[in-house]
């Protein structure tokens, strides 16, 4: 063909070799897009599309949600209105998103309309289940409450501490170890120690001393070794 034969020149002027015009994409910050669009590209999971509905109802999902929680402010906080709204999000993209799927503009209800129904009636679902739930203190209330059990912290340093004192009186006798035990652990006095071990209480004394001596000498090396 001739046309196929132009200099690069002449290329440029002709129509034939101009690019193919770019289609407009979708704009969501024009209001006069309609709803139905919208719901679609939602469905379709537009990122632009999703902004959208953020910026044209995130206001109107709020004010539906605070005319349910102001009235009861006894027992619902904002904390309750976040998870509310985070409820609905997640209502709406349940099941493929049956309920974006559900809605038909046909029958006259506007979007607006609809979600802030939604948004009312998960605010009323999430109402019933905090009155099942039994009654709970502020957070305050904790702070005076005690449990003669030791708390986790506590827990791992005795574990900790047990592994080394098991460490150390490996090193000793099991008679020492027999004394050790009734002596600190047992907390006996020496008259029912040497009763116990079959010794004088002078022995006692003197048992005692060269144990605390070698312990101390044991923890000293142990300390140098790291």
């Amino acid at each position: 063909m001739p046309i196929l034969d132009c200099p690069p020149s002449s290329r440029a002027t002709n129509p034939l070799f101009a690019p193919a015009p770019e289609l407009p994409a979708q704009s969501w910050l024009d209001d006069s897009v309609d709803e139905q669009k919208l719901v679609e590209g939602l469905i379709a999971d537009d990122p632009a599309a999703w902004r959208e509905f953020t910026r044209r109802y995130s206001r109107l999902i709020h004010r539906c949600i605070s005319r349910v929680t102001g009235r009861f402010a006894a027992i619902l906080g904002p904390e309750d209105s976040r998870e509310i709204y985070a409820f609905l999000c997640v209502q709406l993209l349940a099941n493929d998103k049956r309920k974006l799927r559900s809605f038909e503009p046909g029958r006259g209800t506007k979007l607006g309309s609809w979600i802030g129904m939604l948004a009312i009636h998960s605010a009323y679902d999430h109402l019933r289940r905090v009155k099942r739930e039994p009654r709970r203190g502020c957070l305050a209330e904790a702070e005076g409450l005690a449990s003669e059990q030791l708390d986790p912290f506590e827990s791992c340093a005795a574990r900790q501490l047990a592994v080394k004192v098991g460490d150390m009186l490996a090193e000793f006798s099991d008679k020492d170890r027999e004394f050790i035990t009734l002596y600190y652990g047992e907390g006996l006095d020496p008259t029912e120690v040497a009763s116990r071990m079959a010794i004088s209480i002078k022995t006692v004394y003197s048992k005692k001393h060269k144990i605390r001596a070698r312990l101390e000498a044991i923890l000293a090396e142990r300390r140098l070794a790291a």
